[in-house]
């Protein structure tokens, strides 16, 4: 049992994975207070932690590209290079986000849209997704991402195309080897582009699937712009973030204990 720290102020199956995922590594987290936690899961909350932070991090990420140094941090695995420099992670490190894993725990389901749209929660209801749709059309199937991680994970995962403004729909989507993109809606996410970066410089370096929305209303073939990540990377990707968890498992700080009272809503929004 380890008390761990993840977003819980919403639902929202991208936070759920930590508690979705760890168990199926033998590893029960226990939800506490960023300051009171001794591993940050996944997510974009490591501005949540605390500089004094001695805790582990497992495929964290910054929200904010800034600095954020965390010198005292067991770093096992960050999202991207990005954020591992912003917080001054020292020695060997796994990049990659965790939700990467997600198809080595749950089987494909048989196919059901031809193209999925996963909107951030910010963009639900706005007109560019409105339009977005209208371009697609019937083919569309829009994916709440204000879910529990399994149902959310299995929707994706029974789309033939992927198109994402929410990070862990492109993510879920690249686990399963699905082709996609992701595109930028308003309002703007806190933190812009930043984790799309982080994410995709671990996975993709030197490469972007990020098409813009006008770009995208103007093709006459909207699917034409979604491709796969490359199996060979998300395997190697994987493989890293496992071993990570297996370090964790070993390790002699104590990551074990789990007291402390559950105090995450004092935590406020993202």
């Amino acid at each position: 049992m380890i008390p761990a720290y993840w977003w819980d102020g919403h639902p929202n199956f991208g936070d759920a994975l930590t508690p979705w995922l760890l168990p199926k590594y033998g590893i029960l987290p226990v939800h506490r207070g960023a300051p009171r936690a001794r591993l940050s899961g996944i997510g974009s909350v490591l501005e949540f932690l605390p500089r004094s932070y001695d805790g582990a991090i497992w495929g964290s990420g910054l929200m904010l590209e800034q600095p954020h140094p965390l010198p005292d941090a067991s770093v096992l695995a960050v999202r991207g290079p990005l954020t591992a420099e912003l917080i001054g992670a020292q020695g060997p490190v796994a990049f990659g986000d965790p939700g990467l894993l997600v198809a080595r725990h749950l089987r494909r389901p048989e196919r059901r849209w031809r193209v999925g749209v996963v909107p951030h929660g910010h963009h639900r209801g706005g007109a560019e997704l409105d339009e977005l749709l209208r371009k697609i059309g019937p083919a569309a199937q829009v994916i709440d991402v204000h879910q529990e991680a399994a149902p959310a994970v299995r929707q994706i995962a029974a789309c033939e195309m992927v198109v994402s403004t929410s990070l862990h729909g492109l993510i879920t989507a690249d686990a399963f080897g699905i082709p996609a993109f992701w595109t930028m809606l308003t309002p703007p996410l806190t933190g812009g582009d930043f984790k799309f970066r982080d994410y995709e410089a671990a996975l993709t370096p030197g490469r972007t699937r990020f098409v813009a929305l006008n770009e995208a209303l103007a093709s006459a073939d909207i699917e034409a712009f979604a491709s796969a990540a490359p199996y060979a990377d998300v395997n190697r990707i994987s493989d890293g973030l496992e071993r990570a968890l297996e370090s964790l498992r070993s390790s002699p700080h104590g990551f074990g204990n789990a007291s402390g009272a559950s105090d995450s809503r004092e935590w406020g929004g993202r």
